[in-house]
């Protein structure tokens, strides 16, 4: 019989898939319009710009610390998940901008279009047992074990990262990009909640 309160395969890869592709077009939004955010993806941004580096490349190194960290506390399934979603946004930020471009994209309107998709694209990856990684599965594991919400901590790793944003962009870009990360980790801070959805 089926579990009501756990997803199928099809249904995580469905999830895991849509996830990892929103989480992607918010990267490229966001490159476009030189703009930085926070958590792990915020970081590999910042290296990227400052050294030429693919983001994707980068993303993808960043995260190998963490999984022995996501293993010993969240278990294989989760790093498994995990990995495949950190892998398919990394290639996927490689691809898109040969798929999409923009004419005209509003800076502050594409930093809450970022924001928006990246936030939704979290939560499915949070609701199917995965994440992008790095401070993510941090953020998770203090959920789990405090009730500290995921958003919260995100929120607090930001500010330091946008602190060493400053010595690579001037502040109008560093506020507009402020606004797209306060958008993701409120979506996160008021729609993750493990007492009100259940589904794992």
């Amino acid at each position: 019989m089926t579990d009501p309160n756990r997803h199928s395969l099809i249904e995580d890869i469905q999830g895991i898939a849509f996830g990892s592709g929103m989480a992607a077009f918010g990267i490229v939004i966001l490159t476009h319009l030189g703009l930085v955010t926070g958590q792990t993806a915020g970081l590999a941004v910042l290296i990227s710009y400052a050294t030429g580096w693919g983001f994707g490349a980068v993303f993808f190194a960043i995260n190998i610390p963490f999984y022995w960290i996501g293993y010993k506390r969240m278990g294989w399934v989760f790093t498994l998940k995990t990995f495949i979603a950190v892998g398919l946004l990394s290639v996927l930020t490689i691809l898109m901008p040969d798929w999409i471009s923009f004419d005209t994209l509003n800076p502050v309107f594409g930093a809450i279009l970022f924001g928006s998709v990246s936030g939704v694209a979290l939560i499915v990856l949070f609701r199917h047992g995965a994440s992008l990684g790095g401070i993510g599965i941090v953020a998770l594991i203090l959920q789990e074990k405090t009730g500290f919400r995921a958003g919260y901590t995100q929120l607090i790793f930001d500010v330091f990262l946008f602190a060493i944003a400053l010595t690579l962009r001037d502040l109008p870009t560093v506020a507009i990009s402020a606004l797209g990360a306060l958008v993701v980790n409120l979506n996160i801070a008021i729609n993750h909640r493990r007492d009100r959805y259940i589904a794992t």
